[in-house]
């Protein structure tokens, strides 16, 4: 009956990505189908930690998320939880032998967004290491299955996607993460004065992660090449947008990409891959 109860799981995280995320959910469409339910367990349980920090304001976030973490922890060494997305989180842990060191990186930058920050260059480049790379990591245990050498050869490009894409993120939502929030992450940068200096100095750092990032997505396994690329593509446009617009711009709204020019990408990035111009 316990294949039931994981069925159910696996849909729980399937649906917490849709329901979040519109450019992850069409990129995960486009991997192999074994590698699907193990990304959405694995989003499924990151945005879990993150909607407890961002949006649970009303309730008790810091014993919450200590009762996350010790969930996942017991899970992994129980093998089952009755939480959906614990449950389906930890068959991936024990399946793809995931190090436990970078769930517990991850959860301590989520410790980190439960009170105000000043980041200074060392923090942010911790909270940035655990809230974005280690998750690449953890998608990239379950691309390489089990392959050390390959695992090893991609390590640093799956770091510098993971970490592009959350600096996207935080250009893109820094009105909402300095006004409604009171965070500030970026090192060194008085988001009061925001310039278009500031922007651009950001934008350089992002651009050559983008850039070390490709070299490994054209390096990834068949199986979950294309929908990694896909997710770059639908992030590097996002990114372009911002780079076009005023430091003022940002901070009075935020730039998205719509729906419709989603799609879009998503068949030029199929024919690109078809035609191998990653």
């Amino acid at each position: 009956m316990k294949e039931r109860f994981d069925t159910l799981s696996a849909t729980c995280s399937r649906e917490t990505t849709r329901l979040y995320s519109t450019s992850f959910s069409l990129g995960i469409l486009f991997f192999n189908k074994e590698v699907r339910n193990p990304i959405h367990a694995i989003y499924g349980f990151v945005r879990l930690a993150d909607e407890i920090v961002d949006s649970f304001h009303d309730y008790p976030k810091s014993l919450m998320l200590a009762e996350l973490k010790a969930d996942t922890f017991t899970a992994i060494e129980r093998g089952i939880s009755i939480n959906p997305v614990i449950n389906s989180f930890q068959q991936v842990v024990n399946q793809y032998k995931i190090e436990h060191h970078l769930i517990t990186q991850f959860l301590n930058s989520m410790e980190m967004d439960l009170g105000e920050q000043l980041y200074d260059a060392e923090k942010y480049d911790q909270y940035i290491m655990g809230s974005a790379q280690v998750v690449g990591l953890m998608c990239l245990h379950v691309f390489t299955n089990g392959n050390k050498d390959e695992f090893e050869r991609l390590r640093m490009p799956a770091m510098k996607l993971g970490s592009a894409f959350q600096k996207v993120n935080f250009l893109r939502d820094v009105s909402a993460d300095y006004q409604q929030l009171n965070r500030t992450y970026f090192p060194n940068v008085n988001l009061s004065a925001f310039s278009d200096e500031n922007k651009r100095t950001i934008e350089q750092d992002i651009l050559s992660e983008f850039n070390e990032a490709l070299e490994g997505i054209r390096e990834l396994p068949r199986s979950c090449r294309k929908g990694v690329y896909l997710a770059y593509v639908y992030y590097k446009k996002l990114f372009g947008k911002i780079a076009k617009v005023s430091a003022e711009k940002v901070m009075l709204e935020r730039i998205r990409v719509s729906n419709g020019h989603k799609f879009y990408l998503m068949f030029d990035s199929l024919v690109r891959y078809k035609l191998n111009v990653l």
